[in-house]
């Protein structure tokens, strides 16, 4: 991790950068993709399955077969652990439910806003190296708290043509309703379009690389939405001599194994605490078993010095991280804060792990700086919110002549006499 001690202001917009390539480079790779998956469906899926990820398949659709035989053999102690962590966040998810709005703006005029479900909704879940099946816990729970009917999920097949056990065990639990043996750009077309096998959706959630990311930019084009562009892991811990460096370095590289284009960063303004963290992350690093994926995570990572709190909380911000952990003595002072963060950890024992899996909140989070613009996936991220209104005879007498004067000062006249034959015959029936 490259050092930076008391780094001029003018240095941050360098310093909050990510190592992440330009999308620029990849969007015409993504273009050629999606216009073949629009045109030849299936075929296109299948030949780019064995170019990218090196597979034959036959049959993108998992059957109810293969789903039982996973679900057999997933380990009752790993079943228990993924039931516990189901119950956590379905219980957080469940406190999201918010009650339909309603109020009278004025005597006559009723509105109110009622949450809808997301109809048909699309969850990728990463494959390769780490198959993500924690991410099935985090979107489908929502998904099916919501009330979405359709819940598709696709996800790269491993070298057997097969999905892990663990991830067709976590399917079945959540409500997912169709699973697909499908990964990359050729997965999040295939939610966008619809083909012979994967239905078109109406909402892409999930994780990915920077393929990924750009082929759910790509998918927004074709009027279906996305969660957010959320592109490679990200962390940023915030410490002081009171934080312990061991757990600061597990923090450090369990967000450093998730790939070679993760991003670390530690910010601290007691610059006596560094050798002691550097010592740690080298002794636990030599354990791990993704160490050279983890190496190649902190060549683009950063240990930031800063004079003061202040200046340490401006810069956070400014860095805007997906997952943030606050391990200060002052803690208080960085909760109270928060501007920017996908997702914030507070103390020494709250690992950024407990989020991933098991805690209760969500894990996908906002990467690239989005987390100024961004929420994390929640519940109200599988609805959309519909507005209502009813307005009595009473109401649009009080209200039409304002309405009649805006209409007319902004030159539509058809407005204004939607207003104006109302009033009228409500006059002569007087």
């Amino acid at each position: 991790m490259e050092e930076y001690i008391y780094p001029l202001q003018s240095q941050w917009d360098k310093l909050i950068e990510r190592p992440t390539a330009s999308y620029d480079d990849l969007e015409d790779l993504v273009s050629n993709v999606f216009e073949q998956i629009k045109t030849r469906g299936d075929d296109a899926i299948f030949e780019y399955t064995n170019e990218f990820d090196k597979v034959q398949i036959h049959k993108l659709q998992v059957d109810k077969k293969e789903i039982l035989d996973g679900v057999n053999n997933v380990p009752k102690d790993l079943k228990n652990a993924i039931q516990k962590a189901k119950n956590n966040i379905e219980k957080f998810h469940k406190a999201q439910i918010t009650k339909t709005v309603k109020v009278e703006t004025q005597p006559g005029v009723k509105c109110w806003q009622k949450k809808q479900p997301i109809e048909k909704v699309g969850l990728y879940i990463p494959g390769g190296s780490a198959p993500l099946f924690s991410s099935i816990l985090m979107l489908a729970i929502p998904a099916q708290i919501a009330g979405c009917n359709d819940i598709i999920l696709c996800s790269p097949p491993n070298s057997h043509g097969k999905l892990p056990k663990e991830l067709l065990y976590t399917a079945q639990l959540c409500g997912v309703t169709k699973i697909f043996k499908v990964g990359g750009i050729q997965a999040i077309a295939g939610m966008t379009f619809g083909t012979e096998s994967i239905p078109n959706v109406y909402k892409i959630f999930g994780p990915g690389n920077q393929y990924v990311t750009v082929a759910k930019q790509m998918a927004s084009r074709y009027k279906t939405a996305i969660d957010m562009p959320a592109g490679p892991s990200e962390l940023l811990i915030v410490a002081d001599e009171t934080a312990d460096p061991d757990f600061v370095a597990s923090d450090l590289l369990s967000q450093a194994e998730h790939g070679s284009d993760s991003q670390v960063i530690l910010v601290t303004t007691k610059k006596s605490i560094l050798e002691n963290i550097k010592g740690a992350i080298n002794e636990q690093l030599q354990n791990l078993p993704r160490k050279n994926i983890a190496k190649k995570a902190l060549i683009n990572s950063k240990m930031i010095v800063l004079e003061n709190d202040e200046t340490a909380v401006a810069f956070i911000n400014s860095y805007g991280p997906e997952h943030y952990i606050i391990c200060v003595e002052n803690e208080n002072y960085y909760v109270d804060n928060v501007r920017n963060a996908g997702s914030v950890f507070i103390g020494k024992y709250t690992p950024e792990s407990a989020g991933d899996y098991a805690s209760g909140t969500n894990h996908t989070l906002p990467t690239n700086g989005y987390s100024k613009q961004y929420s994390g996936v929640n519940l109200d991220s599988f609805t959309k919110a519909i507005t209502f209104q009813k307005i009595n005879k009473q109401g649009i007498q009080d209200l039409g002549e304002s309405i009649e004067l805006m209409a007319a000062a902004e030159g539509l006249v058809g407005h204004k006499n939607a207003i104006s034959l109302r009033l009228k015959k409500i006059n002569n029936e007087v």
